[in-house]
């Protein structure tokens, strides 16, 4: 069996985790109290960090030349390593738009392990090399994802632009439904 655990650190906004796996329809929904256990970096600029992990894992079966794999796709979010730094949230309205953008994370993180499902398992891979391109394939995605995040934080100033959070907003719910749209097309294939 073959495991890689891509650590992801999200910025803004494993002893007990929240796990959503591809048999779930819908991400976690954070909340303060349950989601962000840990002690808050005072040093850090942000007002809040949410801690998630990406792993994979799967066992592989070769019949007549034809690989298969039977895939384990999950994403975690570390409870104890997710902080918010209570003193700088001024008032409700401050806590829940610094909430909405920490949840965007997790959507995307969820969007990542659609599209980890779906390509992953759709491939067809070289009997000889199936383990390298697997490997390949997952960096990919997770590259792909880790810049989206990235592009997240610095276009909408870690939530405080609202007009560009909003506009992510309809990015992430669009990227969710296209990606639902393709794995019930890959469904019926």
């Amino acid at each position: 069996m073959k495991k890689l655990l891509i650590p992801f650190l999200v910025l803004l906004a494993l002893p007990c985790t929240f796990a959503f796996k591809q048999d779930i329809t819908e991400p976690v929904q954070l909340n303060w109290e349950t989601h962000f256990k840990g002690n808050a970096d005072m040093n850090s600029p942000f007002f809040a960090l949410t801690a998630m992990t990406w792993q994979y894992s799967y066992e592989s079966a070769v019949s007549r030349n034809r690989v298969t794999i039977r895939l384990k796709n999950e994403i975690r979010i570390d409870k104890d390593r997710s902080w918010v730094k209570w003193d700088r949230i001024k008032n409700p309205q401050v806590s829940a738009d610094l909430l909405h953008h920490e949840q965007g994370h997790v959507n995307i993180q969820y969007i990542l392990l659609s599209e980890a499902e779906r390509v992953l398992k759709n491939r067809t891979y070289s009997v000889t090399n199936y383990k390298t391109q697997i490997s390949q394939l997952a960096n990919e995605i997770s590259t792909y994802f880790d810049t989206m995040q990235r592009n997240y934080d610095e276009e909408t100033q870690h939530g405080s632009n609202h007009k560009i959070q909003a506009r992510w907003d309809q990015i992430i719910q669009d990227k969710a439904e296209e990606s639902k749209a393709a794995a019930l097309a890959d469904a019926g294939k």
